[in-house]
C-alpha cells in the first residue's frame, strides 16, 4: 500500500510540473504577441500621424507629394523608436535576468 501511495504522489508531482511548464510556455507566447501588436501599432500610428501632418501641409501649400513623404518620415521615426525601446529592453533584461510579472492596470 505504501508503494502505491508513493507512486501516486510522484505522478501528481510530475503532472504539476508538466502543467507549470505548459503555463510558462503560454505566458511566453502571450508576451510575444503583446510585443508584436505593440510594434505593429507604433508603425501604423507613426505613418498615420506624420502622413496626416504631411497631407494637411501639402493641402495648404498645394504640394500633394508631402503626404507620402510624411508617411515615410513617420515610418522612419517609428522604426527608430521601436529599435530604441525594444533593443534597450532586451539589453536591460539580459543584464538583469528574467522580467517580473506586471500586474494591475497598464
Amino acid at each position: 500500500m505504501d508503494e502505491h501511495g508513493n507512486e501516486a504522489v510522484t505522478r501528481a508531482q510530475e503532472q504539476a510540473q508538466e502543467q507549470a511548464l505548459k503555463q510558462a510556455a503560454a505566458q511566453g507566447r502571450a508576451q510575444g504577441l503583446e510585443t508584436g501588436w505593440t510594434v505593429f501599432s507604433y508603425l501604423l500610428a507613426g505613418m498615420a500621424a506624420y502622413g496626416g501632418i504631411g497631407w494637411l501641409i501639402g493641402r495648404a501649400v498645394h504640394v500633394p507629394v508631402l503626404f507620402p513623404v510624411g508617411m515615410l518620415v513617420g515610418l522612419g521615426i517609428s522604426l527608430g523608436y521601436i529599435i530604441h525601446r525594444f533593443g534597450r529592453q532586451q539589453a536591460v533584461e539580459q543584464a538583469r535576468g528574467p522580467r517580473k510579472e506586471i500586474t494591475g492596470d497598464r
